[in-house]
């Protein structure tokens, strides 16, 4: 009876451990920022064309939400790496340590540009950032003069600008969830902000205070300027569109009326169908983006899961193509697609930094 139980115990053993065998992956999983998608995709089927490897499963969840799933945990369930198009937020940081995931690796490969456009077919549009807080913000300063805050008022562009077509203010833009919309709020609405001198005054003062020793009123200044710098108006003025930055483009081939926010890499890929806005004079092109000129420009990153390396095969091989000067070289494959490249030596130390695979630091 011993012996029957023994062997029992042994064959359960053997089918458990092939079980598991069969459940790991044998391929690498990426989710994240709809923006870094399209990058992320190409040097994954380069990779797996070119190695021993699977190409890569890569998915388009946005920055939070790929940050959100990246941080659930250690295991073959979670993803590996997760795109991000702005760099991980001390929130995100510690929901991952909350859930034992304590080792991360960044990865910056480059610049992008967030733009608006609109279809081809239309006049081009010449914005400021002050235009873009009072045309896309929950709240504005009273028209009245005074300096209290009320509810948007606006629906034309022409009442935000006189100079601006009189045609319904109808932008086509992300959800909260993308990184895209992250750096909007904070590039381009928190820009125009501060050209309302009593709001910009709410951030000094919020200084000021936690100088002087009263956190309080620093606390709640501060965040009564990032509610109202940051905060998109949810009248109908602004549709959020999805992550889906092509339906976007073919949105506003049927609404000549309409603005979309993307990142630059679609307009770049659609020039025959959408053409950028100008903002504070600058067109977004690879040339402005890259210089800084153009003032909503934002890094691209993403982010490894280190506790991954070694289990899930060929994570070091894909780090090392996606950090190749073939891919992200200021001549690379992702360059053509319309990444602006980082500099020679931010790109040598990137390299060294994927290569040792060094732990992030906030």
């Amino acid at each position: 009876m011993k012996k029957q139980l023994l062997i029992t115990a042994l064959a359960l053993t053997s089918s458990l451990t092939i079980n598991v065998a069969h459940a790991a992956r044998d391929y690498i999983n990426v989710v994240g920022s709809s923006t870094v998608y399209p990058f992320s995709t190409v040097v994954a089927e380069r990779f797996g064309k070119s190695t021993q490897f699977k190409t890569p499963k890569v998915e388009s969840t946005g920055s939070g939400g790929g940050l959100k799933l990246f941080c659930q945990g250690v295991g073959i369930q979670f993803p590996d790496i997760t795109n991000a198009s702005r760099r991980i937020k001390a929130s995100e940081v510690q929901l991952c340590a909350d859930n034992g995931v304590t080792e991360v690796v960044e990865v910056l490969i480059g610049y992008d540009g967030v733009v608006l456009g609109n279809s081809s077919n239309a006049d081009q549009m010449v914005l400021s950032t002050k235009d873009l807080f009072l045309a896309l913000a929950k709240e504005v300063p009273n028209p009245d003069g005074s300096k209290t805050l009320v509810e948007n008022p606006y629906q034309n562009w022409s009442d935000v600008n006189s100079a601006l077509p009189n045609r319904k203010i109808e932008v086509l833009g992300p959800p909260p969830t993308s990184g895209t919309r992250d750096a909007f709020a904070e590039l381009a609405l928190e820009s125009g902000c501060k050209k309302i001198d009593w709001i910009a005054a709410m951030s000094s003062d919020s200084k000021a205070a936690a100088k002087a020793g009263d956190q309080k009123l620093s606390k709640d200044l501060k965040n009564q300027y990032k509610a109202t710098c940051h905060t998109i108006r949810e009248d109908g003025a602004y549709v959020e569109a999805g992550e889906n930055d092509n339906l976007i483009v073919q949105k506003l081939n049927a609404n000549e009326n309409a603005l979309g926010i993307f990142g630059f890499s679609f307009l770049d890929q659609n020039s025959d169908k959408i053409q950028g806005t100008k903002i504070n004079g600058f067109e977004p092109t690879f040339e402005t983006i890259a210089d800084g000129s153009y003032p909503i420009s934002r890094p691209l990153y993403f982010y490894v899961k280190k506790a991954h390396v070694g289990v899930i095969p060929g994570i070091p091989e894909f780090l090392a193509e996606f950090t190749s000067n073939k891919a992200f070289g200021e001549e690379g494959y992702l360059t053509e697609k319309g990444m602006i490249p980082l500099g020679e030596e931010m790109r040598a130390k990137v390299k060294t930094d994927v290569k040792t695979l060094k732990n992030l630091s906030l």
